[in-house]
């Protein structure tokens, strides 16, 4: 895994973070199972990739369990800043561009760096939402660029 890079502060324009929110749904009630999605090995996951599956498992969460019958929590942050050396092509490219002189690149976007068996998203849901849970994080591990997990951590005895 690469090194972090985070210290803003030599930074001079970070792009914002895409993700608009980390907590969805009734946050104050207490559900009795707990569906959590997590990755299999490391990876980098984009500011874009973790809106798209938070989108996407939101929606269906609030379609099937209602507007206040879950609770869905994105667990990681995209602190690492990424980096890009943009090259010039076409005719007269040479001119224009200094090779790698200065190639520290500008600052594109942000990515979120996970270990393997790191925690992603969890959704807390009542018994009867309880399948609904399972395939709104299974549609947000489609969004992702790595290949994902679901555990239930809690209330396994209430589902079988």
């Amino acid at each position: 895994m690469v090194r972090p890079y985070t210290r803003k502060e030599y930074i001079r324009k970070i792009p914002a973070s895409k993700i608009v929110q980390y907590d969805m749904g009734s946050i104050t009630e207490d559900y009795p199972i707990k569906v959590t999605l997590e990755v299999k090995e490391q990876a980098h996951l984009s500011h874009a990739a973790l809106e798209a599956g938070r989108i996407s498992a939101n929606r269906y969460l609030q379609r099937t369990a209602g507007r206040v019958g879950y609770h869905l929590k994105i667990r990681v942050y995209p602190h690492h800043i990424v980096r890009e050396n943009p090259m010039a092509t076409g005719a007269g490219a040479d001119r224009v561009q200094s090779g790698m002189r200065g190639s520290f690149g500008k600052a594109v976007s942000s990515e979120a760096l996970v270990k393997a068996n790191q925690k992603i998203m969890t959704a807390y849901v009542n018994k009867k939402d309880f399948t609904g849970a399972k395939t709104a994080l299974k549609r947000a591990a489609m969004k992702l660029p790595v290949s994902c997990r679901i555990v239930v951590e809690k209330g396994e005895d209430l589902i079988l």
